[in-house]
């Protein structure tokens, strides 16, 4: 929060996190199994550097865009400092937060699958590791199936955050009469 409000900060910190956003996180297998080797561990860095550009900046983006009106009544109410965040300009960058999270989960989806399908992790069962296999044994159909499943994963949870972000708008008067 600091971040968006600070310009110093935010010229610093909004540029690495742009680049960041643009950098494909499959970039930085090499630099994960370098560090961690070719583990979880390595395929839990791509995810983090795969979701948090996006997740940041959609609260920045929220943060940016609170109506000023907003924060001159919540100043005109006593809201200062802290309280200010709390009550007024957090509450009105949720929905642009949740987008963000929204954005980074599927940012982290996609760097999930590259993970395990370009570093298969000992025996354990995954979705990139049976991608992985069908390939290997030129299984067109288990391919077709498990990137179905992928499908259906990504459509089930958007549902999930469209469900969050309808009530978010509700609970603070964000929706027009058509929801």
């Amino acid at each position: 929060l600091l971040v968006a409000r600070i310009a110093v900060l935010r010229k610093a910190i909004g540029a690495a996190i742009l680049g960041l956003q643009s950098m494909p996180s499959i970039a930085w297998f090499p630099l994960a199994i370098l560090l961690f080797g070719l583990n979880e561990t390595a395929i839990f860095f791509l995810v983090i550097l795969g979701a948090a550009p996006a997740i940041a900046g959609g609260l920045l983006s929220g943060v940016d865009h609170v109506q000023p009106l907003l924060i001159r009544v919540g100043r005109v109410m006593g809201a200062r400092g802290l309280g200010l965040y709390r009550h007024v300009i957090l509450p009105a960058a949720l929905p642009s937060f949740v987008s963000g999270l929204k954005q980074g989960w599927a940012f982290a989806w996609r760097s999930l699958m590259a993970g395990e399908i370009i570093g298969i992790v000992g025996h354990q069962f995954s979705i990139g590791q049976q991608i992985q296999f069908a390939r290997d044994f030129a299984d067109s159909e288990q391919l077709l199936a498990i990137m179905v499943v992928i499908f259906v994963i990504g459509i089930a949870v958007d549902s999930v955050f469209g469900v969050l972000d309808t009530a978010i708008r509700r609970r603070w008067g964000l929706l027009g009469s058509e929801a």
